[in-house]
């Protein structure tokens, strides 16, 4: 059987966080971080995550921000954007510069999510 791949979801809406991993936890092995401070932080504790998706509109630090902080110290991991906003010019710009893989929209839909990580991870 293959290895699950760990996924870390950062959303600072507590509700968020808990139907996200209930509907990815069967496929996935799902940590998750309220901001994007912890998410930091659980990239350094958990060197085996392999995909990160991240909320947009957070306090303190948006997604994008966040991304490109893990993404130094992190490059080999694939970055998504799930937001309940249309895609705006910050998001635009981190999809032509390759900062993020590829964004969704809330409400998620898994089978989309689960595909474009599993073609992430394919691709590597």
């Amino acid at each position: 059987m293959k290895e699950k791949i760990t996924i870390l979801y950062v959303d600072d809406e507590p509700i968020n966080l808990k139907i996200f991993e209930i509907n990815f936890r069967k496929k996935f092995n799902v940590i998750v971080s309220s901001s994007g401070y912890i998410g930091l932080e659980k990239l350094k504790q958990h060197l085996e995550i392999k995909v990160v998706i991240s909320d947009m509109k957070m306090p303190e630090m948006n997604g994008i921000e966040f991304i490109k902080k893990a993404r130094k110290e992190f490059p080999g991991v694939f970055y998504f954007i799930l937001t309940g906003y249309d895609i705006n010019e910050e998001i635009s710009h981190a999809l032509d510069q390759k900062i993020i893989n590829q964004y969704f929209r809330k409400p998620f839909n898994m089978k989309e999510i689960e595909k474009s990580i599993e073609e992430a991870i394919e691709s590597q």
